[in-house]
């Protein structure tokens, strides 16, 4: 099929203008917001139904088309790079909330709904849709489902996986089909769950019923400064295990703190070494209690300071500081690498150290934020992509840190998934038998392995053959 075939194709489907093919349109779609692959996809379309989308991939599948989903591009490894000769199926004009249904602490919304979006429509009713990644004022609903989404509240209350009852998937050959239950506790396989955080690989996600969380009648939120980053790590592993379950326990080191301050002057001190923000929520009495418990503990490990929100604007400012802190380190370099491993709390300060020796030894400067009470690091590596060597040292850089945390009992990723970025890493993780079963799955739901190819699981050729390194090619 030639090119002009396939674009008259997909707009016979779609509709003209919700076929993007030219240049200047699909170089827009050439990355998410992992900066070390860019690929330029073929083609892009713009469905607004579950209806188009099936017809879209059913098209694609007779014709052996590879097909890669997207969302907001939000995403942190790679997840929504196109592959070669791909159709780019972009998810953002499905962005109806179809039901809340509050007595029953749901609700029904399509894929492109942007996270904050839905929980300000949930504000009148109480509720909330507790799974709050740092990109939540961009990010979708489809895409928190395609990579098991985090969050600062995931502490207390788990990851996406945990609040999703149902949703609606369109499969490799077009099949529509809903997995879970719109009410409580499922009968028969969980393959919810099995899709939730599969990267877009096993099938798209068009629609969810989503459980909704109440809103807690009282929040509590404390802002810890610490000397440096070993007093404020062993300050984490004090709170949790004092029995204390914060909703959110989050760190910022000296490096994050100068970018933010810069961009929005919270009144951290110059010689900070690091800050902790600790947030205990539920029912008003007892809270105050909590928190004062929170503070002893973080004198004893050695807090300067500590300081209490006020009111909610008060809150509100510290936790921009915390979510938009990975945009602010923008004053620092022209271009960053965030990456994400989980280690055991016990496990921060000599992790944070090593972290540290890694950017000495690769000459880069390395930044932590990062989700403290889940041992889920972020470590943000600053450097200039025009540079190939800065390039090569990020790449180095990065694998130490995921090694690292592998040696220290941990993973390669808590909640930015996979990708192209790590696929090369996962055979640390798994042994031939794990990664064959893995590819066997891949190969039920997706026969012709042309959902989202290169992603997650590493394939080349046939189930058994699992490469140590990849390099991920630029299709532009």
């Amino acid at each position: 099929m030639t090119f002009a075939d396939l674009v008259t194709q997909l707009q016979v489907i779609l509709g003209v203008d919700a076929v993007l093919h030219r240049q200047e349109d699909v170089l827009l779609y050439d990355c998410d917001a992992y900066t070390l692959a860019k690929a330029v996809p073929r083609v892009v379309v713009l469905p607004e139904s579950t209806e188009a989308v099936a017809r879209v991939i059913g098209f694609a599948f007779a014709h052996n088309i590879p097909v890669v989903p997207r969302g907001a591009g939000t995403g942190l490894s790679g997840g929504s790079l196109a592959a070669p000769g791909c159709i780019m199926v972009v998810l953002t004009r499905m962005r109806r909330i179809w039901t809340i249904d509050a007595p029953n602490r749901r609700a029904l919304v399509d894929a492109g709904v942007v996270n904050l979006t839905l929980n300000d429509a949930l504000k009148p009713y109480g509720m909330a849709f507790a799974p709050d990644p740092s990109s939540q004022s961009a990010c979708t609903i489809g895409g928190n489902l395609a990579q098991n989404a985090g969050g600062p509240h995931t502490l207390k209350y788990g990851v996406t996986v945990n609040h999703v009852l149902a949703a609606e998937v369109v499969l490799a050959d077009g099949t529509v089909v809903w997995l879970g239950e719109e009410t409580e506790d499922p009968v028969g396989y969980d393959l919810l769950a099995l899709l939730i955080g599969s990267e877009g690989t096993l099938g798209i996600f068009t629609r969810a019923w989503v459980r909704l969380t109440p809103l807690s009648a009282a929040i509590r939120t404390t802002l810890a400064i610490f000397p440096d980053i070993d007093a404020a790590s062993s300050a984490v592993s004090a709170i949790i295990a004092s029995g204390i379950l914060p909703s959110s326990l989050e760190l910022m080191d000296a490096v994050i703190m100068q970018a933010v301050e810069a961009a929005f002057q919270v009144g951290f001190p110059a010689d900070a070494g690091a800050v902790l923000l600790v947030e205990v929520d539920g029912v008003a009495v007892g809270l105050d209690a909590l928190q004062a418990r929170i503070e002893a503990l973080c004198t004893a490990q050695g807090a300067t300071s500590l300081r209490q929100a006020q009111d909610a604007a008060d809150r509100a400012k510290l936790w921009q500081s915390r979510k938009k802190a990975v945009g602010a380190v923008g004053r620092l370099a022209p271009s960053k690498v965030t990456q994400d491993g989980v280690i055991p709390r016990s496990k921060l300060p000599m992790v944070l150290r090593r972290i540290a020796a890694i950017a000495e030894e690769f000459g880069l400067l390395i930044g932590n934020v990062f989700h403290a009470g889940d041992g889920n690091l972020h470590p943000i590596i600053l450097f200039d992509e025009r540079d190939p060597n800065q390039v090569q040292r990020v790449h180095g850089a990065s694998a130490a840190i995921l090694r690292a945390c592998l040696d220290a009992g941990g993973s390669i990723t808590g909640e930015h998934g996979v990708g192209v970025e790590k696929e090369a890493y996962i055979a640390w993780m798994f042994d031939a038998d794990s990664l064959a079963c893995m590819a066997l799955i891949k190969a039920v739901f997706d026969p012709n392995q042309r959902l989202n190819p290169g992603k997650l699981v590493p394939l080349r050729g046939g189930c058994a053959e699992f490469p140590q390194s990849r390099k991920v090619v630029n299709h532009a």
